[in-house]
């Protein structure tokens, strides 16, 4: 998609997270407290990313996950910015950056913590599923 294109469609603050590596304020953003049973998508392809079923409050203030969906939609890069070491992820079709994952989170699900901006996101409850067509991830909620 043009960057005109998703300017229109995204905003601003969903732009600049997605396009430009921006990150939402922790504790003010949409999804940090949200409990629904859902899918979570990338809010540019709308490509599955995360299941509310591995989703955890961290105390972090970002939506935090145990894993994704498929795996191969989520890509792992080195991330030097602000002068850490950090591993960013980004969604495989899109590109949009997504947050970053660390290795601090519940050992007993994998010790993974994907720590991703809400505004990366497009929540779809469990009930909108099939509607939305995403009817295959119900499978994820029985």
């Amino acid at each position: 998609m043009q960057q005109n294109d998703l300017k229109q469609k995204l905003t601003p603050l969903q732009f600049e997270v997605t396009q430009h590596s921006a990150t939402e304020p922790a504790f003010r953003n949409e999804f940090w407290d949200n409990h629904r049973d859902g899918l979570y998508v990338d809010i540019v392809s709308g490509k599955p990313l995360f299941s509310s079923r591995d989703k955890y409050d961290s105390g972090c203030g970002w939506p935090s996950f145990t894993k994704p969906v498929e795996a191969a939609e989520v890509v792992e890069k080195r991330d030097l910015t602000h002068g850490m070491i950090r591993t960013e992820v980004r969604s495989q079709t899109a590109d949009s950056h997504l947050g970053h994952v660390f290795d601090d989170g519940p050992k007993e699900a994998g010790g993974l913590r994907y720590c991703i901006n809400s505004a990366a996101l497009r929540f779809i409850a469990v009930e909108d599923l099939e509607s939305e067509g995403y009817g295959a991830f119900k499978k994820l909620f029985e």
